[in-house]
C-alpha cells in the first residue's frame, strides 16, 4: 500500500500575513510531479494557535485522503482530452453544440487555467454570484449549472475528485417573473402555413399537428407512416442519427387521417424552384421505398436540416403576421395546447405528446388559454 503523505508545515509571516507552504500533486504535460504551493491563510494580526486550526482544515482533504490524485489535473485539460472525446459524444448533436458554447464562452474563461481541486463549493458559489450584475436570463445561467455540473461529475466517475461542488449551489434569483411561452393559434396557425412553400408546409403542417419534434420530423420513412397513426422509432439532427430522446419518445401515436393524405400527397407534388432566371421543377419524393425518408432535400433527396429550413421558410413567414417567436419548439408547444384547448385527458395528452412524466406536459409544454380563464371567471357569478 503505498504510504500517506501526510504533512503539518507550520504556517509563517510574511509582510502582514499568514502564510503555509506545503507540498501537492501538479500534472503537467501528461506526467503528475510533487510541488511545493504558497497558500495565504489569514491577516498577521490573528494568533498563532488560531492559524494553527486554519492550516490544520486547509491540510485535512489531502491528509484524510479526501483530495484524488487526479484533482490535480488542469480543468481545460481534462475538459479538451477527457470530456469532449469520451462524454459529449453519447449527448444529441444539438445538446452537443450548446454544450460546447457554454464550455467555450464561460467555464473555460473561468476555470481553465485551475486545477480540478481548485473549483470548491465557494469558487463555484462566486462565479455564480457573478451573474447576478449581467443581462443573462435566469435560464442560461441555469444551463451553465448544468454543463458544469456535467464536467465536475464525469471527473468524479473517472475518479478525479470526490465530491461535485456545483451540488447544491444557488443560482441568482431571477430579474423577472416566470411568463407563458408563447404558442400560436389555430387561425394563425392557418394563415403562417398559406406563406410557406411545399414541401415545407407540408412538414410544419405535421409538425404541429403530431407533435413531432423536428428531429423526429426529418427522420421519418415511409414504414413510419401508417393508415391512421405514425411510429416515432428514429430521429436525425442535423446529419447526426440516433433514437429518440426518451423511452417514451419511442411510439407509435394516432393522428387525425387529414396528416396522412396531406403527407402522401408528397408522391405526386413537384416542387417550384427559382434559379436566377429560370424556374425548376423538382419531385417532392424521389423515392417512395419503406426505407426512404419521407421529408427528402428538395434537389438531392438528401436529409433536411431542420435550421435551414427555420430560418429560409418559417422564420420569413413568421415575421410577414408579426410572429417572430415561432419556432419548431413553439410548434410543439402550440399541439399541447391545442389538445388542453380540446379537453384532451392529461395522460392521453401526456401519451400523444410521448413524455415521460405528465407533469412535463401540463407544466412545461401546455400554456394559459385566455378565453378559456375567460369563461371560467364569468361564469362565477349568477345574475
Amino acid at each position: 500500500m503505498a504510504r500517506r503523505r501526510f504533512q503539518n508545515p507550520k504556517p509563517r509571516k510574511e509582510g502582514k500575513q499568514w502564510v503555509l507552504y506545503y507540498w501537492a500533486d501538479v500534472f503537467e504535460q501528461g506526467k503528475r510531479k510533487r510541488k511545493k504551493k504558497r497558500q495565504v491563510l489569514a491577516p498577521i494580526t490573528m494568533k498563532a494557535r488560531e492559524v494553527q486550526k486554519v492550516a490544520s482544515e486547509f491540510l485535512r482533504p489531502m491528509n484524510q485522503g479526501l483530495q484524488a490524485i487526479g484533482a490535480a489535473t488542469n480543468f481545460g485539460t481534462f475538459v479538451e482530452g477527457t470530456y469532449n472525446e469520451v462524454v459529449l459524444p453519447t449527448f444529441a448533436k444539438s445538446t452537443k453544440d450548446r454544450y460546447q458554447g457554454v464550455v467555450k464562452n464561460y467555464l473555460l474563461p473561468q476555470f481553465g487555467d485551475l486545477c480540478l481541486r481548485d473549483i470548491t463549493e465557494l469558487t463555484v458559489d462566486r462565479f455564480f454570484a457573478g451573474f447576478e450584475k449581467t443581462d443573462l436570463d435566469h435560464e442560461s445561467v441555469d444551463k451553465i449549472r448544468d454543463v458544469l455540473s456535467s464536467i465536475c461529475g464525469s471527473a468524479i466517475r473517472y475518479g478525479l475528485l470526490i465530491k461535485n461542488p456545483v451540488k447544491g449551489v444557488r443560482l441568482p434569483r431571477p430579474k423577472k417573473g416566470k411568463k407563458d411561452k408563447p404558442w400560436i393559434t389555430q387561425p394563425d396557425f392557418a394563415r403562417l402555413l398559406f406563406l410557406i412553400a411545399e414541401p415545407y408546409a407540408t412538414m410544419v403542417f405535421v409538425a404541429i399537428y403530431t407533435g413531432l419534434r423536428a428531429s423526429e420530423l426529418i427522420g421519418l420513412r415511409w414504414s413510419d407512416i401508417h393508415e391512421d397513426s405514425i411510429t416515432v422509432d428514429e430521429r436525425c439532427c442535423r446529419g447526426d442519427w440516433g433514437a429518440p430522446k426518451s423511452a417514451a419518445s419511442n411510439a407509435t401515436i394516432p393522428v387525425n387521417r387529414a396528416v396522412i393524405e396531406r403527407i402522401q400527397a408528397l408522391k405526386t407534388m413537384t416542387v417550384s424552384v427559382r434559379a436566377g432566371r429560370a424556374t425548376r421543377q423538382y419531385k417532392a419524393v424521389k423515392s417512395a421505398g419503406p426505407d426512404d425518408l419521407v421529408f427528402q432535400s428538395v434537389q438531392t433527396g438528401a436529409v433536411m436540416r431542420d435550421n435551414n429550413i427555420l430560418v429560409r421558410h418559417i422564420k420569413p413567414a413568421a415575421r410577414k403576421l408579426g410572429l417572430d417567436f415561432v419556432n419548431w419548439q413553439v410548434l410543439r408547444r402550440s399541439y399541447a395546447t391545442w389538445l388542453k384547448e380540446n379537453k384532451t385527458d392529461p395522460k392521453d395528452a401526456q401519451a400523444l405528446m410521448r413524455h415521460s412524466r405528465v407533469q412535463t406536459t401540463l407544466e412545461i409544454y401546455q400554456q394559459h388559454i385566455p378565453a378559456s380563464q375567460r369563461m371560467a371567471v364569468d361564469g362565477l357569478l349568477v345574475n
